[in-house]
């Protein structure tokens, strides 16, 4: 059995050392570690074809988040599904303990859609928290039937 690490950052800007460090403390040989510098859009990304020819049956990768794999949840379903039950490896995905497939390889399907959908909706009021804070005067006035402009709570008795 080997053990494996995978790396993704979005561009040759960002900074991987976050997740080698956390490769490193599992002591992953830096031989096996996968380092690729480009989005997450897609699995058309050369150290992880290199990864995937590598590992064989038995092994263990490393990811230090779920979305350092990929962005694209379909996309993410169906590799975990090839690289867990085609070429029969296991996972460890290091910020979600529950995602450690040496537990059982179905371990994805049945915990990640709903840790996807809270992410995915709280990073989406994120983006809209700035948006919200800029149109306080549409939150605080409304029109009442007779088109005139009332503050709710500030309304006639």
């Amino acid at each position: 059995m080997s053990t494996y690490g995978y790396v993704r950052v979005s561009s040759r800007e960002q900074n991987e050392d976050r997740q080698l460090d956390a490769l490193r403390e599992m002591e992953i040989a830096k031989r096996n570690i996968f380092i690729d510098k480009q989005s997450g859009k897609d699995f058309e990304r050369p150290q992880y074809k290199r990864l995937v020819r590598k590992v064989k049956r038995e092994d263990l990768i490393y990811i230090k988040s779920i979305d350092r794999l990929g962005r694209n949840y379909s996309e993410i379903q169906e590799q975990w599904r090839f690289l867990t039950k085609e070429k029969g490896a296991d996972i460890v995905v290091m910020d979600m303990p529950l995602l450690d497939t040496r537990r059982g390889k179905d371990l994805l399907r049945r915990k990640m859609r709903g840790r996807i959908s809270d992410s995915g909706r709280r990073r989406e009021l994120r983006r809209q928290k700035p948006e919200v804070s800029g149109s306080e005067d549409h939150r605080s006035t409304c029109r009442n039937t007779l088109g005139k402009r009332s503050v709710p709570g500030k309304e006639k008795r």
